[in-house]
């Protein structure tokens, strides 16, 4: 999500338990700020150019095409001058599936940028794809935003102690070799630096295919945690748009920083280690390969499928616009970056809709003129964002809640997503299926005339525009802004979100001397039954309460 940042160990373990993993952002920022002004000093680190460390960069394009990959792509690709070809990866299991073909079809590169990597289930699927490609005489690298050391350093240092395998760190805030304290006033000391993240989402391969989108490496994402879902949205690229990806992966794999893992963990690995690490991946592999259907996309190599036309790419015009790392240490520091703007910008130029998927959704009072001056023109502004009770970020409701009265008299649609799904036997639509986990919204998508779509890892909010680093991927295509339209359709059905309206009279007169009165209504259906709310439904006492605290709170801009 858009707004998450690291909390030294002492303090993250400390903080009220609020629903995992993203929720606690917010409430670390806030912190941070508090105790901002009790702090002196500065602690600071020597870029990362001072450091041992090679600048690499993506394969050439001539090496790329004589790829199996860009050999395959040459016909579709002179077939369609001027365009790339897409695919949407609608469903978890479909992205996770894809990933894993994407390492299996590499024979150059491998490069993987994200904002969050968890060593769980499937992140432990991801990482043995890597290390298997690497093992094959692939040169893996992977950059990761401010790793959660206490978790992840001894499978990640002993992967990064392989020839082909590289790991950096980008803007970190300490290190396991630096005592609690170090860390913690690493923190306080520069918390404005910190609170600055890599939002990035990225996977490509050989510089001929890429994914971006809104999921990080995590089973939350790819639809295998127990108890969080996130319904979310990739976008598979084939063609020259992959190297636009890389270009970009390269300015950060390469900006000061950008970290090498043996700078901030200093454990010594032999080859023994690296091979037991190899030896617990495949075992895991074996172990949960096949429930998590990881396997059955490789049965046909992804360069076969190219050449065949069975990968169902659509093929079209497209813009890739990806912030600059400076936006968080350089010269940006503070702007609103390129891919907020490109994305603002196309949605200025709508004619008749903008369908807007964010899951952390602060609009301002800018964004509420901006509506009404759609609205105004006859432009369809409709919004799906979390519920209160669906949402990870209890804090970023409170920054949302204050607008929905202004956006509906704005003339704007307003949906949010319900934490509990109903069940969809026979469907893989979209990742919206029943479950026992909690479900919530985490795709970045934006809708434009059902003719452009905008996807990546950029929420509505001040966070993506100023503080972290993003990329937006507009994709010029009917048939896939269509498709996008269908999702939107179901996620906004009253099965799937509420309904948010202003209070009639009528409903408004019957709240009159009741102990809760609201301008809002809530609206869905269950089991068939139209229901009707004058309070978040299922939020709970304390969601409630945590975000009326925040509103008493100056934090906006952490927001």
């Amino acid at each position: 999500m858009a707004a998450h940042f690291a909390l030294p160990a002492v303090f993250s373990r400390r903080l009220p338990p609020l629903p995992a993993p993203h929720a606690r952002r917010t409430l670390r920022a806030l912190f941070a700020l508090l105790c901002f002004t009790l702090v002196a000093g500065c602690a600071t680190r020597p870029p990362a150019t001072d450091y041992p460390r090679e600048t690499t960069s993506a394969l050439p394009a001539s090496e790329a095409s004589a790829t199996p990959l860009g050999l395959a792509l040459a016909a579709p690709e002179a077939a369609h001058p001027g365009q790339s070809g897409f695919r949407l990866l609608a469903t978890g299991t479909d992205s996770l599936q894809m990933r894993i073909a994407l390492a299996r079809a590499a024979t150059k590169t491998l490069d993987m940028q994200y904002y969050i990597a968890n060593e769980d289930t499937t992140g432990k699927l991801l990482l043995g794809s890597a290390l298997y490609a690497a093992d094959r005489g692939v040169h893996v690298r992977m950059l990761v935003d401010d790793l959660n050391f206490h978790d992840i350093d001894r499978l990640m240092a002993a992967l990064s102690s392989h020839q082909n395998i590289q790991i950096r760190v980008f803007n970190p805030y300490g290190s396991t070799s630096e005592s609690m304290l170090l860390r913690t006033r690493n923190f306080f000391t520069n918390v404005d630096q910190f609170t600055r993240r890599m939002h990035n989402k990225a996977t490509i391969v050989d510089n001929e295919l890429a994914i971006v989108g809104g999921r990080n490496l995590g089973d939350e994402y790819f639809s295998a945690s127990p108890t969080l879902q996130f319904t979310d949205l990739d976008m598979l690229a084939a063609g020259p748009v992959a190297r636009d990806v890389s270009a970009s992966f390269d300015a950060y794999w390469n900006s000061s920083i950008s970290y090498p893992l043996s700078v901030l963990n200093h454990q010594k690995f032999d080859p023994h280690d690296l091979d037991t690490a190899r030896d617990d991946l495949r075992k895991h592999w074996s172990e949960t390969a096949d429930p998590y259907n990881a396997k059955p996309l490789n049965a046909t190599p992804l360069a076969q499928q190219i050449t065949r036309g069975e990968l169902g790419l659509n093929w079209a015009k497209w813009e890739f616009v990806a912030d600059s790392p400076g936006k968080i240490a350089g010269a940006e520091h503070g702007e609103m970056g390129a891919a907020m703007r490109a994305l603002l910008d196309r949605i200025h130029q709508a004619k008749s809709s903008v369908l807007v998927f964010s899951p952390y959704f602060v609009p301002h009072d800018t964004g509420v003129q901006e509506i009404r001056t759609l609205t105004s023109q006859g432009v369809r502004v409709a919004i799906v964002t979390n519920s209160l009770a669906a949402t990870d970020a209890v804090a970023v409701q409170a920054g949302y809640s204050p607008y929905r009265v202004p956006m509906l008299k704005a003339g704007a649609e307003l949906y949010e997503f319900k934490p509990r799904q109903p069940e969809r036997t026979g469907q893989r639509r979209f990742g919206v299926v029943g479950s026992r986990s909690r479900a919530s919204l985490h795709a970045k998508a934006y809708v434009i005339d059902e003719s452009t779509l905008v996807i990546g890892s950029l929420n509505l909010d001040p966070r993506s525009a100023n503080l972290n680093t993003e990329l937006a991927l507009a994709v010029e295509s009917p048939p896939i802004a269509h498709e996008v339209a269908g999702y939107f359709a179901l996620a906004t059905s009253p099965k799937v979100s509420y309904r948010v309206t202003l209070a009639t009279p009528y409903q408004l007169a019957s709240m009159r001397g009741s102990a809760i009165s609201s301008p809002l209504v809530w609206t869905d259906e269950e089991d068939g039954v139209i229901r009707t709310y004058n309070l978040d439904p299922g939020a709970g006492f304390y969601r409630n309460l945590l975000t009326g605290l925040f509103l008493l709170l100056p934090v906006d801009s952490q927001l």
